[in-house]
């Protein structure tokens, strides 16, 4: 059994409507009847929710790994603060300048090599593994 329903659409809408209908061949109220059921549908909201929580899922791992590295970055950099200032001794006054000039040689040498690493796609925390899994087998 069948009913009439009037309804007012953009016209927009319904130029969509009458597209799909010819192009499938079909009539416009299948075509409506058709958007009116799988509107309706659970699975339609089941699959949505599947596909959401997949996402979130993945975001969550790419949080994690972001995490992850953070946390090596700053360990490392805080390793290496620690250890400069523990190593590095006193500079007589005399020698500021030529500290200075040597300072800036050398960090011009670090920012060249960090531009090289990073344009070859090397990753230093995806080295860190490989580092520490070839030691342990050297020391055994």
């Amino acid at each position: 059994m069948r009913d009439r329903l009037n309804s007012s659409l953009p016209v927009a809408l319904i130029e969509q409507v009458v597209e799909l209908a010819a192009r499938k061949k079909i009539s416009r109220s299948s075509v409506v009847e058709a958007a009116l059921e799988s509107f309706f549908s659970p699975d339609n909201a089941q699959m949505q929710e599947a596909a959401l929580t997949r996402r979130l899922d993945r975001l969550s791992r790419q949080v994690a790994r972001v995490e992850r590295d953070l946390g090596i970055s700053s360990e490392a950099l805080a390793l290496f603060v620690r250890f400069w200032l523990t190593v590095t001794p006193p500079i007589a006054p005399d020698a500021y300048s030529a500290a200075q000039a040597k300072g800036r040689e050398r960090f011009e040498g670090f920012i060249d090599t960090l531009g090289q690493h990073l344009q070859s796609g090397r990753s230093l925390l995806k080295e860190i593994p490989d580092d520490v899994g070839a030691r342990s087998r050297d020391d055994d």
